[in-house]
């Protein structure tokens, strides 16, 4: 899929109510939560909280954005408030 379209995709999903970047990243390259966790280190849980808005540990952020093959900064430079789930 194109750089392009692939943001295009991305871009559908953030702007979804409840969805966070992260979760929307994370299915558009279709990684379950535990495939995620294995690729990059982190446990199911912090990558929930992280998807959830309760942590937002930047060295976290960079092993997840690299694990699914993104820019390192990708989830750190967004403002917070697309990183978040709506409520």
């Amino acid at each position: 899929m194109p750089a392009t379209a692939r943001r295009e995709v991305l871009s559908d999903l953030i702007a979804t109510p409840g969805y966070s970047a992260l979760k929307a990243a994370r299915e558009t390259r279709g990684y379950s939560l535990e495939e995620l966790s294995l690729t990059c280190g982190l446990s199911t849980h912090e990558i929930a909280d992280i998807e959830s808005g309760r942590d937002a540990d930047p060295s976290k952020l960079r092993r997840i954005a690299v694990a699914l093959q993104m820019p390192e900064g990708a989830f750190i430079d967004m403002p917070a408030s697309e990183n978040r789930p709506m409520q």
